[in-house]
Order: C-alpha cells, then sequence, then structure tokens
C-alpha cells in the first residue's frame, strides 16, 4: 500500500484543520506535524500485557453498556462478549496471538471434507461441580443447527447437517458440504458450550439476570444486578492450571458516557477498560495512574451502505466517494492517531503468517488510499443523476461519529455530493442492525465490525446474498465467496477470497474508513489484561494479578 505525508484536499482539508483547531485536551504525541495526539505503528501492537504476579481481590472493569444477554449464541456484540470470554469456552478457542489452541476438546480430527470429531477433556466441570459431557457438546452446538435457531452465530452452521454423541467423550459435526469457515468459526462464542441441564431448566431466561448462566470458564457468574453490575467470581477448580484467576472478583459497571468513563479510570473508580473507538479524553490518561495498550486488532470503521435505492445505492457513487476521502485525515484528527487507514476491510490482523497470508498482503500492497478529487468527479459524472440527497445515520454523544460526518460531508461537497445526517441516540442505534423500519429515511450509517478469525473470509461472507448484515442484497462477489468458503485448502482459498475482495472493494458495499487497534487502559496498580482483539474470546482477565 503507498505511503505518504498527511495531504488534506480542498474542503476536506477546511474540515479537518477546523475539528483540529477545536479537538482540544491533551498534549499531541505526534511528531509529523499532524496534531495527531497518538502515533500508532501498526508492526508494534501488542497481543498482551505483562502479567501481575500478585493476587488482586477485586477488579472493576467498565462495559460501554449493560449486556443483553450472556448466553453465547445470543452474544455477538463487544460488552456480551467482553464478559463471556471470561465465562464460558468452546472446544477450542482464539488464542491472544489471534491463533487457535484446542481448549474443552482434547483433539480434533478432520476424517474427511465433511466430518470433524472432537474428543473432550477428561478433567472439565461446570461450576456447580457436574463433570462436561459429550450431552452438553451436542446441546450447546445443535441448538443453533437450523433456520428457527435463534442464535446471533447461525452463519457458521449454515452448512451443518448433523451434531451427534458418538462416543463417551466424543462429538462428531458432518457437514452437508465442505465449509472452510465452521472449524475456524468455533474458537469464538458460536462453539461456547453451556450446561444442557442449566439452559433448559432456564428456558428463554437463560443467561440473563433471572435465569443465570453455566458454564466452565476461569470465572463463574456471581451476580447480575441489572442497571448496576455484573460480578464474577474465581473458579478455583478452573481445568487449566495457567488460567486460574489471581482476581477473586471481577466486577463490571456499565457507563456509557465516554467522558464519564475517562473520569472514572482517572480516577481509580474503574480499573479498566477496553476501547473500540477512541474516547474524547483518551489523552487525560497519558502520564497519570493508567496505562493505555494499543493491541493487534480485528476491528475496523466502515461507512455502510443500507438501501437498495437512492444515490447511494449506486456503486459509482459509492466509488467515488470514497475516491475524495482522505482517511489518514479521518485517522488523525477524527481517531487521534489510534487508527490505521486502509483500502480494504480486512486488514493485515486477517492475515496468518503463511503462504496464504503472503497472497493477502501482496493483493493489500496493491492498493492506494491516495485521495484522487479528479478521478472522483469523473466517477460522479458516470453515475448518473446524483441530485438527492445521501442522509447518513450518526451515533449520538459520539465525537468520532460525528466528525467522521463532518469530514464526509466536506469530501461530497467537494465533487458535487450533497451529504445530511441525521443523529440515532445511542440507545436505538442498535437498532439500525436489526430492525429495517429502524434504517428508514437512511442511505447508510457509520459502524465498527470486526471478524473472529485470521482469515478474510470471515468478514466477507457478510457480502453472500442471504446474510442478514448484507443489506441492499449485494451479489457482485457471490460466486467467489461460495468458492472460498467451500475450499479447505488455505493457498486455493485465499485466491478464491482475493478474487471477492477485489470485487467488494470495487462496489463498496460497505466503504473501508480504516483498521481499529484495540485500546485497552488499565490501572498501573494491575496488569495482564489480553490487548488484542482475542479478548472477545479469551479470557483476558484470567492473567491479570497486581503489580507490586
Amino acid at each position: 500500500m503507498s505511503k505518504r505525508p498527511l495531504t488534506l484536499i480542498g474542503a476536506l482539508g477546511v474540515a479537518a484543520l477546523a475539528l483540529t483547531a477545536c479537538s482540544g485536551g491533551g498534549s499531541a504525541s505526534g511528531g509529523d506535524g499532524t496534531g495527531a495526539a497518538f502515533d500508532i505503528d501498526p508492526a508494534e501492537l501488542a497481543t498482551t500485557t505483562e502479567p501481575g504476579g500478585a493476587p488482586v481481590d477485586q477488579v472493576t472493569w467498565n462495559l460501554p453498556y449493560e449486556p443483553l444477554s450472556l448466553d453465547p449464541m445470543l452474544s455477538f456484540n463487544y460488552a456480551e462478549n467482553t464478559v463471556d470470554a471470561n465465562l464460558c469456552e468452546g472446544l477450542t478457542r482464539i488464542t491472544p496471538d489471534l491463533s487457535i489452541e484446542n481448549a474443552l476438546a482434547e483433539s480434533v480430527d478432520a476424517p474427511d471434507d465433511t466430518t470433524y470429531v472432537y474428543t473432550l477433556r477428561d478433567d472439565v466441570a461446570f461450576w456447580d461441580g457436574t463433570p462436561l459431557t459429550a450431552d452438553d457438546v451436542v446441546y450447546s452446538l445443535g441448538r443453533q443447527v437450523g433456520p428457527d435457531s435463534a442464535t446471533y452465530w447461525g452463519d457458521y452452521f449454515a452448512n451443518v447437517a448433523s451434531v451427534e454423541k458418538t462416543g463417551e467423550r466424543e462429538v462428531t459435526v458432518t457437514m452437508t458440504q465442505p465449509d472452510a469457515l465452521f472449524e475456524q468459526g468455533m474458537s469464538s462464542a458460536a462453539g461456547a458450550i453451556v450446561s444442557k441441564a442449566a439452559a433448559e431448566a432456564a428456558g428463554e431466561q437463560f443467561g440473563t439476570p433471572q435465569g443465570g448462566l453455566m458454564c466452565t470458564g476461569p470465572f463463574s457468574l456471581e451476580s447480575w444486578e441489572p442497571g448496576k453490575a455484573i460480578t464474577l467470581a474465581k473458579n478455583a477448580e478452573y481445568w487449566d492450571a495457567e488460567l486460574v484467576p489471581k482476581v477473586e472478583q471481577l466486577s463490571f459497571s456499565f457507563i456509557a458516557d465516554e467522558s464519564t468513563a475517562v473520569n472514572a479510570l482517572r480516577t481509580g473508580d474503574v480499573d479498566g477498560q477496553f476501547f473500540y473507538l477512541p474516547p474524547a479524553g483518551l489523552t487525560q490518561l497519558e502520564g497519570g495512574d493508567a496505562t493505555i495498550t494499543f493491541g493487534e486488532s480485528y476491528i475496523f470503521w466502515s461507512l455502510r451502505a443500507i438501501q437498495e435505492t437512492g444515490t447511494f445505492s449506486n456503486p459509482k457513487v459509492r466509488e467515488a466517494l470514497l475516491a475524495a476521502i482522505d482517511t489518514e485525515a479521518i485517522a488523525d484528527v477524527v481517531f487521534q492517531g489510534a487508527a490505521i487507514p486502509s483500502p480494504v476491510l480486512t486488514g493485515p490482523a486477517y492475515y496468518a503468517d503463511d503462504e496464504a497470508g503472503d497472497l493477502f498482503r501482496e493483493a493489500y500492497d496493491s492498493y492506494s488510499i491516495e485521495p484522487d478529487i479528479e478521478r472522483a468527479k469523473q466517477l460522479l459524472a458516470e453515475a448518473g443523476d446524483v441530485s438527492a440527497p445521501i442522509v447518513l445515520g450518526v451515533q449520538g454523544s459520539s465525537a468520532v461519529h460525528e466528525q467522521t460526518a463532518n469530514l464526509i460531508q466536506a469530501a461530497g461537497e467537494a465533487i458535487g455530493l450533497t451529504i445530511e445526517t441525521k443523529v440515532i441516540p445511542v440507545e436505538q442505534f442498535g437498532n439500525l442492525y436489526f430492525d429495517e423500519k429502524a434504517r428508514e429515511g437512511l442511505d447508510g450509517f457509520f459502524t465498527t465490525y470486526y471478524g473472529n478469525v485470521t482469515d478474510p473470509l470471515d468478514v466477507y461472507t457478510t457480502f453472500t446474498p442471504d446474510s442478514t448484515n448484507n443489506f441492499i442484497k449485494y451479489d457482485g462477489a457471490a460466486q467467489e465467496l461460495a468458492d472460498a468458503r467451500s475450499t479447505l485448502d488455505p493457498v486455493e482459498r485465499a485466491k478464491h477470497t482475493i478474487a471477492a475482495q477485489e470485487k467488494i472493494t470495487r462496489d463498496l458495499p460497505w466503504l473501508p474508513m480504516g483498521d481499529l487497534p484495540v485500546i485497552l487502559v488499565q490501572n498501573n496498580a494491575i496488569s495482564g489484561a489480553t490487548a488484542s482483539s482475542a479478548y472477545l474470546g479469551y479470557p483476558w482477565a484470567a492473567t491479570i494479578g497486581g503489580v507490586e
């Protein structure tokens, strides 16, 4: 990918300079003259922090909102996964370096392209002392198979024909066709195992404050006071001796307001938090009693097209708008330097250190992030009637949303597009993902998104025609994606995925706005939390300890 100094073009530059002038607070640590508060080196992003060695009675961790459920099959979001990662675990699990290792499975075998045989460990128990059985695994995976399942992870189970107990400690999953994502996806919350007895007893209340939870992780669910806190307790009998917690009690608060959350970290009322968007006051934490760590991350920032009609439904318009946007300005001005411009949705964190990863890196380097106003105007001239305004949904109380919108409005104006914004209250913004009526009157909205495994295909399957996230029913890369998913060889799968990526990057159902490192803040009295986006699936708090 081409590298260059920050250049601000036309009206976009004026908007960026204005935002810089009013961003306020904190001294800039960037030394390149851009005004960025942070200077992120992608090669130096962390995956772990130094484990604390001392026992700790209690750690308070903040979440940006209160989870809706802790049932793992309903946990596809930041707060839910942050908590669940310490409670429930799968047959395999993602690790801090974003690879996959066995967890509840002692071994995983694939005797053919459509069969996976899981042999369970014999030393695992649920928090209530009952042993993990093959029946629990069959229940946990089987309840997610089929179109009537309530699971948020249905895409991973799309090609599952059956989940069967084939031995005292053996479970066999049979696929209808080869599926490159199933085995990988089981390392996420999709593969988390719960107690069959507890889940059936609680029914629809399972995973709620009323129904409780029963899993095998290094922490147990002690209490959930709605609107106040979720409290976890150390599981001293945890099967993995290396991950028995040093923290006796882990409590989660629900401070949604960014300024309040930063102040709680400054005063020590909260010991830590993962941020997926940099809060406006992040620089206030530098030099104080907390440490900021930027971690390797699957998370990215994008502008999502959501309607099949209107000006923004035209791929030429989306291509023209992206050509006019200076994503380095967004990274430096809006994200305070805590973002990495990327020409594609799946950046280097998704590339394994192997031959397939080399192919993805080569493809990545073939793109440019250089804005080109003249090209943007030419594309727009080819787009036809673009007189109707583009209306973008902006989350209320978010400086990142507001400032990104300001820059994009300026970029649109520079090439002849009218872009308007509509503020969506933070408590209603999540409805845009699930409720078609909530999206009425909007042409697009800004969003963070993340895959779950080190394979770009995991993200790009979002653009299959039947994906619930594919609001515009984009089908321009459907064949390439189908070929990739049915190809188990990583190198050949990469070739199909890169072909799909080329079409998706051309048609831009989502516009890539940059990669977002994990922002981990820990009080200096503790250390050890996982720094990479594996925190959404790995027991990140099990390695936290006190710093003497």
